[in-house]
């Protein structure tokens, strides 16, 4: 099974990380669910956008009416910012190692070898579980790494049965 976004090829923002000698395995971008906090914010914005014009309305203060509706929309702008870098951030597992590119302006790349894995999991909450995400956890022999969480990942089950196959192969997957 090979979990690729875009048939086999990365694109450009990923692409540009990955070493010549490198296989792409597995390249998804994190959970929609990482933008359910924006989301509730820009709808709680309007609804109280709209109580307040309501309110401030009948009083003819078009100044306090203009501020509320420049506080929203800058709310929607925030979700906007949001929703753009959610499309540029993604997960990859390649044959010698893992990354995490993150940002829109200021690209932020976390990498971990493979081979020094010493440990990986994942936990869902219970959210995680109703929308299908969750988060693994990589541990390395005693050294911080710049990868050790990944919150927000699709298909954590079979993700981890990937990842772990990769980390540990079975004898008739060496004799290839």
């Amino acid at each position: 099974m090979r979990l690729v976004t875009h048939g086999d090829s990365a694109p450009a923002s990923v692409n540009r990380y990955l070493l010549p000698h490198e296989q792409q395995v597995i390249m998804v971008r994190r959970h929609p669910a990482v933008l359910l906090r924006p989301v509730a914010e820009v709808f709680g914005g309007l609804i109280v956008a709209g109580l307040l014009s309501k309110i401030f309305g009948g009083e003819g203060s078009s100044t306090a009416l203009v501020v509320v509706w420049w506080l929203w929309l800058l709310l929607l702008i925030r979700f906007v910012w949001k929703v753009a870098e959610w499309s540029v951030d993604y997960f990859v597992v390649t044959s010698k190692r893992m990354l995490l590119t993150t940002g829109l302006i200021t690209r932020k790349v976390a990498m971990m070898p493979l081979g020094k894995v010493t440990d990986m999991s994942f936990q869902r909450s219970l959210l995680g579980r109703m929308l299908g995400y969750g988060e693994f956890i990589l541990e390395s022999a005693g050294q911080d790494q710049a990868l050790s969480t990944v919150e927000y990942i699709p298909y954590p089950e079979t993700l981890y049965l990937e990842v772990c196959q990769m980390l540990f192969p079975s004898k008739d997957d060496s004799d290839d």
